[in-house]
């Protein structure tokens, strides 16, 4: 771990493991409440007493560059442990490293941005709002996307002029720890950026509920988001929360038929379905519901399944042996409700797949809104395919379930799209596509799938505290009372 500028041990060890065939990769040593404590603790001094507040924005912009440097010319490196570590096939992880070289660069250039305003007022005031870092930030993030999410949070908190504690997830540490011998090397300050390991029933729980913690950032399931909140509660803490999905891909028969079938198995198939956003309800028109599915089938049973470093594989393996166990229990959960499994739903086991956690891309048809497969995140490969008439019962089915983080419709009626898109409840949307999104723009959710946000110049302001200003330019007293005596 890393702590005030030292890399430090804790008194546990976790073995990590590589999700194509279970072996251990690697080690990392954990810590606990004295390791967070000691974080903390050089956080807060880092913040309030050694100056990185008050830091100049050319400062810290050209650590995030130095940072976006050398991470750029080790980004094969770090694409290849990621695929190891999380089993994403190798192509998505060069993705995910080049989106993080170009947040350290974006963020950069947003420090050095101006953040005040003026306002004209009445009286002989100058009215003015500065932005100044909430202080001490706890960083929490999944295992689905371990460099990349934690590094949209590290740099927009490190450009605000925050410092911060890390704790990413325990499957896969591997790229975050790396990342932190490049901030090591590049010289920040003691104390302003802190990596933990250990538990989230300890490290996490100990963050959330730490009076010296000013802002906690959390992405991950929405039950423990809840529980976030909950905690949080006694400290009256700064809460951002990017939580779970069901999101609803909206297919109408005017769409482009390949176009829409493509994105269909995208939306759903990519990173074999472990993307909080990911399009795990497919709702199609009645009117090519037929032809629709008959043809997804076929292309989902091509699919090429294997580990995430073989040059041909489209789909790699679930992040453990525990999770495909989940995911495979909601696949008997959907054939018990009455659901239609049209393809898939089994775990792969024979030959390459034989110690991995592989499983067939899975479709079911003939469902329900109450069914568990339409209404709970499954975080797997499983599709849940509805169908409907009308675009008043699209938009039901869409905005039928407790979640709104993603949507997307397809349909080649410009006015149509911007009815449905503006109509359905959520907070990232596409148009006859899905998944592109941008570090410019902002990434949060609505209803249980979140609050607060990440990315872009919201992403930013989720960092700083807005503070009002009011300067007298006529020093005299009020009048507001008629005090007689001598002045």
């Amino acid at each position: 771990m890393y702590i005030n500028g030292q890399w430090v041990k804790g008194d546990q060890k976790r073995k990590i493991y590589n999700p194509g065939n279970n072996q251990v990769i690697d080690s990392v040593s954990e810590g606990g409440i004295k390791e967070v404590n000691k974080a903390v603790q050089s956080a807060k001094e880092a913040f309030y007493h050694h100056g990185w507040r008050e830091s100049y924005a050319r400062t810290r912009a050209d650590l995030l560059l130095k940072v976006a440097s050398k991470l750029e010319e080790q980004k094969d490196t770090f694409a290849k442990i990621e695929t190891l570590n999380n089993g994403k096939i190798y192509e998505d992880a060069l993705v995910d490293v080049e989106d993080a070289i170009h947040q350290f660069k974006y963020y950069a250039g947003l420090a050095m941005q101006p953040h005040g305003q003026t306002y004209d007022v009445p009286d002989e005031i100058q009215a003015m709002v500065i932005r100044e870092p909430v202080g001490v930030v706890s960083i929490i993030v999944p295992w689905n996307f371990p460099l990349v999410m934690a590094v949209q949070k590290i740099s927009a908190a490190l450009a605000a002029g925050c410092t911060v504690i890390v704790k990413p997830a325990g499957q896969t540490p591997l790229t975050i720890q790396k990342l932190f011998e490049i901030i090591d090397e590049v010289g920040f300050p003691n104390g302003v950026v802190n990596l933990i390991f250990g538990p989230g029933s300890v490290v996490g729980d100990t963050l959330v509920k730490h009076k010296d913690v000013d802002k906690i950032t959390f992405t991950g399931g929405t039950d423990t988001g809840k529980n976030i909140m909950k905690d949080a509660a006694d400290t009256i803490k700064k809460i951002g929360l990017e939580l779970g999905g069901k999101s609803p891909n909206i297919v109408f028969s005017d769409s482009d038929f390949d176009t829409a079938v493509d994105y269909a198995m995208l939306a759903i198939f990519a990173g074999q379905g472990q993307v909080c956003s990911a399009g795990s309800r497919l709702i199609v028109e009645k009117s090519i519901y037929d032809d629709f599915v008959r043809e997804l089938v076929d292309r989902t049973k091509n699919i090429k399944i294997g580990p995430g470093w073989e040059p041909d594989t489209e789909m790699g393996p679930l992040i453990s042996s525990q999770h495909l166990k989940q995911v495979l229990d909601y696949v008997n959960a959907g054939v018990e409700e009455g659901a239609t499994l049209l393809c898939g739903g089994n775990q792969l086991q024979e030959g390459i797949y034989a110690e991995g956690n592989y499983m067939e891309p899975t479709i079911f048809t003939d469902t329900t809104p109450d069914m568990r497969i339409v209404q709970e995140e499954i975080f797997g490969p499983v599709l849940a395919i509805q169908v409907f008439e009308t675009e008043e019962e699209a938009l039901a089915l869409a905005n039928g379930t407790d979640f709104g983080l993603a949507a997307a419709v397809f349909t080649n009626d410009s006015a149509k799209a911007q009815r449905v898109i503006r109509a359905v409840h959520a907070g990232i949307t596409w148009v006859n596509c899905y998944h592109p999104t941008f570090n410019e723009a902002p990434w949060s959710g609505y209803k249980q799938s979140g609050i607060g946000g990440d990315l872009g110049t919201y992403g930013f302001e989720e960092y700083l505290n807005k503070k009002q200003v009011n300067i007298s330019l006529d020093v005299k007293p009020s009048g507001a009372y008629h005090y007689k005596g001598k002045s």
